[in-house]
């Protein structure tokens, strides 16, 4: 797959050629993005490299494949141009994005990165977040504080020094991690 592209941060792997049909929101599509996920993640397994979230945006021809990566040390433009390969090569052999042409994305998940899963509540913990629950706890839907891990699908949060909320993992409507300037 020797396309003469340079590695940059953001790595679109072209346009891609591909058979049937996939439309909107629809089961078709979660199954898509399940497996470029396990793709995705068999690749970044055997290199350090973590998938944090893959995205399937947008429509025919404007489909946008996005894969956010991090690393132990950071993400550098040779981790996300190894991803952009290998698993661009895969899915075009495998013809695992049907119904036309679709833009690859591959790059960090930012400073503000979100949290998902039960491990990155524990891997960031010390760090500030901001949290939006599905159901009020303690009268308040929206957090901010330090968090202070996650036991099983319970994650704590220390809004106030001394001061710790819990919530259940499943009430977790978005939560980030605050940059602190």
């Amino acid at each position: 797959m020797a396309s003469g592209r340079k590695p940059t941060f953001l790595l679109p792997a072209g346009a891609r050629r591909a058979r049937g049909v996939v439309s909107g929101m629809s089961p078709g599509k979660q199954a898509i993005i399940e497996q470029v996920t396990a793709i995705a993640e068999r690749v970044g397994r055997s290199e350090g490299i973590e998938i944090v979230d893959v995205e399937l945006l947008g429509g025919g021809g404007a489909r946008l494949l996005r894969i956010l990566i991090d690393c132990p040390d950071g993400v550098s433009h040779q981790h996300c141009e190894l991803i952009s390969r290998q698993v661009g090569a895969i899915l075009d052999v495998e013809d695992t994005i049907p119904g036309g042409s679709y833009h690859l994305e591959v790059s960090s998940p930012g400073v503000e990165r979100k949290l998902s899963k039960a491990k990155d509540f524990e891997r960031f913990a010390g760090r500030e977040a901001r949290v939006v629950l599905r159901q009020p706890v303690e009268d308040r839907k929206r957090w901010e504080g330090k968090l202070a891990g996650c036991d099983g699908n319970v994650v704590t949060l220390e809004p106030a020094p001394g001061r710790q909320i819990r919530f259940d993992l499943g009430l977790v409507e978005k939560a980030n991690l605050k940059f602190e300037w």
